[in-house]
């Protein structure tokens, strides 16, 4: 993909990867845990993904990972695990009848979450976000080729 393999882009932000899992996990589990949205919203695993888009944005260049391709396989990776987990989730509470973080009503415009529509949604924006996270990304990268040109 874009000149590397899939295990070079799991290998240089596998931190990332496994990051968006422990958020995942933890706000599933508080969740089910009967912990109150307010507190568990605060689990995030968007504030993974804006952490992860500046990270490969910048390391992407001073570690000569790649450029802009790289950038999108990178930010694409990531997205991708993210909406699948999520999608997963949704799949969860739609087979047990019982609400999670991803299901409850404050995330899902005020009516019931646990609807495969949701879930399909979930898995076309882990494909099509990305674009968006690159062309942030992409000014991000940009400024750190002025700011640290390549040796």
């Amino acid at each position: 993909m874009f000149g590397k393999k899939l295990s070079e882009y799991i290998q240089f932000e596998g931190w990332i990867l496994i990051l968006i899992a422990v958020v995942f996990v933890t706000r599933l589990g508080l969740s089910l845990a009967g912990t109150s949205f307010s507190l568990t919203r605060w689990v995030s695993i968007n504030i993974v993904l804006l952490v992860g888009l500046i990270y490969c944005s910048i390391s992407v260049h001073t570690t000569r990972f790649g450029g802009y391709k790289q950038l999108f396989g990178l930010l694409l990776v990531q997205t991708v695990l993210a909406h699948i987990l999520i999608a997963a989730a949704i799949v969860l509470s739609i087979v047990t009848g019982t609400t999670n973080a991803y299901t409850t009503p404050e995330v899902s415009g005020g009516g019931n979450g646990a609807s495969w529509l949701h879930a399909v949604v979930h898995l076309i924006v882990g494909f099509v976000l990305p674009v968006f996270g690159w062309l942030i990304g992409s000014g991000i990268l940009f400024a750190t080729k002025k700011l640290k040109p390549a040796a």
